[in-house]
């Protein structure tokens, strides 16, 4: 009896044993589950899907910034101790918010900045019926921010990475947004019109550019209270994502956002400091920028022209700026190279000998004259040698005359009168009911005519466009 008592025991534990072995094997089954990106097999993951969650589809450029698609609508849901955590790290960067004039509107000017980013912190973001969870969300923005913060204004720029929190959430690994890791929500800052983000881009696109896809959103923000419209904002695809993979046929060059001094590329003022790295981050190497300080400053740029255009043209896509800056100087667009040192990406193209290409960025202050001395002429009277890229090159009658067929290009294609107008119109009636849809406290307008006058002057402008730049080349 004793005998088989002890045998039912010993089959009785074996038996647990293997259904603890049973257990285990499922968690770790999970768990390899999770790793290959099944999260919407979670019951707390309903909505991923491979297309529009996943990192193993291409992005999905029609769904995000197509027009064919009226105005999207997105929203950002924070739990409320993460929004306090925010506006605690915002108040730390800018003071109390609502206190202070943030040193007036306009993007490049001194004082107020921040010397550090704001915070990341979680939030859901919903879009067409679809979650994606744990999101990072922070503040985004110099002079935008720091004034709309000062100043009371809610509408402030946003980033988004959907992937920002994976070691702390595993579940959401490589999570994308239509295959996109991270994307802009720009507020618009100091733009009646709220059509100079997006136009000027296509504008630069359209020029056979590189330049970042933009689109409308509306954006609504839920901090705990429900969702409260932010405003109209655009969004704009990030530079060191999708945008290389898309628009270079390779995407494993170094990737630069310049800033400061040495971003003048004037003699001697090269410093890494200057160059941050986007890509390649953890590779100390930056000569193909100093190759174009090298190159640039070389002697025979006065003594055989010939051999110095080699030189520059073998690190530096002299064309390709060219193009850019006559874009760029008959639409007008102050707060770039020539007047600021920022608002501008190098890329060194792997496919183009490594030599470093000009992708524009930040466009909210084109389309007009604009500030601290205003957009450069076209003849760019009064550009020093503190500005080389400009002088230098304008100086060289081969490479004027290259800049002033661009120049003719951009006024009969991208910006012809006519053309341009009527695309001025088209999205004006497409975004007026979000623009004047905005409340007070989240807009940078005073009343709702504000906005059609600022198309107004947005169309007037395009006909003082053509005429200046038919005085230049006659």
């Amino acid at each position: 009896m004793r005998f088989k008592i002890l045998f039912i025991l010993c089959l009785f534990i074996l038996s647990c044993n293997n259904e603890e072995v049973g257990l285990a094997s499922t968690t770790v089954n999970n768990a390899d589950n999770g790793d290959d990106n099944n999260n919407n097999d979670d019951p707390d993951f309903t909505d991923w899907s491979s297309d529009t969650h996943g990192n193993d589809t291409a992005p999905n450029y029609t769904e995000v910034f197509s027009d064919e698609n009226a105005i999207r609508r997105i929203d950002i849901v924070f739990e409320p101790e993460n929004w306090a955590l925010i506006l605690e790290d915002m108040t730390s960067l800018y003071g109390a918010f609502g206190q202070g004039s943030g040193g007036g509107p306009g993007g490049g000017g001194p004082g107020g900045f921040a010397e550090e980013n704001p915070i990341f912190t979680t939030a859901e973001v919903y879009y067409d019926g679809l979650q994606w969870y744990h999101v990072g969300v922070r503040f985004k923005g110099n002079s935008s921010l720091s004034f709309s913060w000062r100043n009371g204004v809610w509408k402030m720029s946003f980033k988004l990475d959907f992937d920002e929190f994976e070691d702390e959430f595993p579940e959401i690994s490589n999570q994308r947004f239509y295959g996109f890791k991270q994307l802009n929500l720009k507020n618009n800052f100091d733009d009646e019109s709220q059509l100079r983000e997006k136009i000027a881009s296509d504008i630069f696109k359209e020029s056979g550019l590189p330049s970042p896809r933009t689109q409308f959103y509306e954006v609504y923000v839920d901090h705990g209270t429900g969702p409260i419209y932010f405003g109209l904002y655009t969004m704009v695809e990030e530079p060191d994502n999708t945008l290389l993979a898309s628009q270079f046929n390779n995407d494993n060059g170094n990737l630069y956002k310049p800033d400061g001094n040495g971003a003048r590329f004037t003699q001697g003022s090269f410093s890494p400091e200057y160059f941050i790295k986007q890509s390649n981050e953890l590779d100390s190497d930056w000569s193909d920028v100093e190759a174009v300080f090298s190159a640039l400053h070389d002697s025979n740029r006065t003594s055989n022209p010939s051999v110095w255009r080699s030189g520059l043209e073998s690190v530096f896509d002299v064309d390709g700026f060219l193009n850019y800056l006559a874009v760029n100087t008959v639409i007008q667009n102050w707060d770039t190279y020539g007047r600021m040192t920022h608002n501008y990406y190098l890329y060194g193209d792997p496919e183009n000998n490594n030599a470093l290409t000009w992708i524009p960025w930040d466009n909210n202050e084109s389309l007009q004259f604009g500030k601290m001395g205003g957009s450069l002429p076209l003849d760019f009277s009064g550009v020093g040698n503190n500005w080389p890229l400009i002088r230098y090159l304008y100086d060289d009658p081969v490479y004027q005359s290259i800049y002033d067929n661009y120049v003719s290009n951009v006024i009969n294609n991208a910006f012809e009168t006519g053309y341009i107008q009527s695309v001025y119109s088209s999205y004006a009636s497409q975004i007026e009911a979000s623009v004047v849809n905005e409340q007070p406290g989240y807009t940078f307008l005073e009343s709702p005519a504000d906005f059609q006058i600022a198309v107004s002057e947005l169309i007037n402008h395009a006909s003082e466009r053509a005429s200046a730049v038919s005085q230049y080349l006659d």
